[in-house]
């Protein structure tokens, strides 16, 4: 991080630990929380919360078929979490790099190789073999998620597949058969995040030979840095969940109070508003998988911490199979059919923020301006744009989310 070697991992695959090197207590100073939120830099790290420092790099591996072909390809067990970052550890989340100091070969010399639109459509297709665009033993990169994606650099126009701990610049998920919409469901969605101020970064659509895919510029990489590399965490990794306790209701250790809190704390003045803002945004369109992994903190390199941007915003409610339940319950309630605007301002103030209601007046204005002006994909989900309009025309006239015409 920064270029500083900021500590250790050491210990077993059950009982590992993080140990802070006293260079970047040095350097970050004393308790800081550069690293995360919920790991202090301390040369004394408290013992009792060694499972919360475990579970800050346990979330930094992928979830579902990329795990399992990742463990794979380098031969190895389930929860070894130090083997796995120590094989692929080199461009992960944030701003962390991971390697085995015992390794010779290690580190390696980052690289970026050229890739054709042809290389491209195979790493995205043949996904057992080519999981995340890991290709071989140079192949360093581990990111967190279950829908099918691979990294890749994009340097003077071209695309390329990085090795050795380059830094990938963009995320690129491929059209799958079992959900063909999504892709294009979520660029739709990304147009109202950008739209509405809560998100920046290039989202697009484009075809790798046969294949339909969206491309997705990383907000955690900025090459005209050092490192080329921006830290961030999500609140998995924030609030001390594991794996599917990104949703609320398993344990009930995540919640958007929760995270408000965190951001009183820790962010910038503008942050809880701008949790509103994607809270309000994501009932309007229906993002029911609005998660605490979908949600995080950017640590900026002159110390600051801010509300990430908002990503993986996916409008679902056409889509089929889903059982309609929010990943964070609004005012306790997780249909999302029965949300109101009268919830969404008692969520707000339940967190001690002012203002609730015009917050929440003005984003489902503007989120009804873009739907007026905003046309999907052909490829999304048919009705999709009538869906946003009506959802948000229920929620302004006072109505449940979900009400029928």
């Amino acid at each position: 991080m920064s270029g500083q070697f900021i500590g250790e991992l050491n210990g077993d695959e059950r009982t590992f630990d993080f140990t802070p090197a006293r260079a970047s207590i040095d350097h970050f100073g004393v308790g800081s929380r550069a690293l995360s939120v919920a790991v202090p830099l301390v040369a004394r790290p408290n013992r009792a919360h060694a499972s919360r420092r475990r579970n800050f790099f346990e979330e930094l591996l992928p979830e579902g078929d990329q795990l399992e072909f990742m463990l794979a390809m380098a031969g190895l067990r389930r929860r070894d979490t130090l083997a796995f970052l120590a094989r692929f550890g080199r461009d992960i989340a944030g701003a962390l790099q991971i390697w085995d100091a015992d390794d010779p070969t290690e580190p390696q010399t980052p690289e970026a190789r050229p890739v054709s639109e042809e290389d491209v459509q195979v790493l995205l297709t043949e996904r057992a073999a080519n999981p995340l665009a890991n290709s071989g033993i140079q192949s360093k990169t581990s990111l967190a998620g279950v829908q099918p994606k691979i990294v890749l650099a994009q340097l003077d126009g071209g695309w390329h597949q990085v090795f050795g701990g380059f830094p990938s610049t963009h995320i690129v998920k491929p059209a799958v058969s079992s959900r063909p919409t999504e892709i294009f469901d979520e660029e739709y969605g990304t147009r109202f995040t950008r739209a509405l101020g809560v998100a920046s970064f290039d989202t697009h659509l484009a075809n790798f030979g046969r294949t339909d895919a969206l491309v997705i510029q990383r907000f955690d990489r900025d090459l005209a840095v050092p490192g080329g590399r921006v830290h961030q965490e999500d609140f998995n990794q924030v609030l001390g969940a594991a794996g599917n306790q990104k949703y609320q209701m398993y344990g009930g250790i995540v919640n958007l109070k929760r995270i408000a809190e965190v951001l009183r704390t820790h962010g910038e003045a503008s942050d809880m508003r701008q949790l509103a803002v994607i809270t309000t945004l994501g009932v309007a369109i229906s993002n029911l998988d609005m998660h605490a992994k979908n949600l995080g903190l950017l640590h900026h390199a002159d110390g600051h911490i801010a509300l990430a941007p908002a990503y993986d915003f996916v409008p679902h409610g056409l889509r089929e199979g889903l059982d309609g339940q929010l990943a964070l319950a609004v005012n306790k309630k997780y249909p999302h059919a029965t949300i109101t605007k009268d919830d969404l301002v008692s969520e707000l103030i339940s967190w001690g923020l002012r203002g609730a209601k015009n917050i929440v007046d003005d984003t489902l204005e503007q989120v009804q301006a873009v739907a007026a002006r905003e046309e999907p994909a052909a490829q999304a989900a048919a009705g999709l744009a009538e869906n946003v309009n009506a959802t948000v025309q229920n929620l302004l006239d006072g109505r449940a989310a979900g009400t029928g015409s």
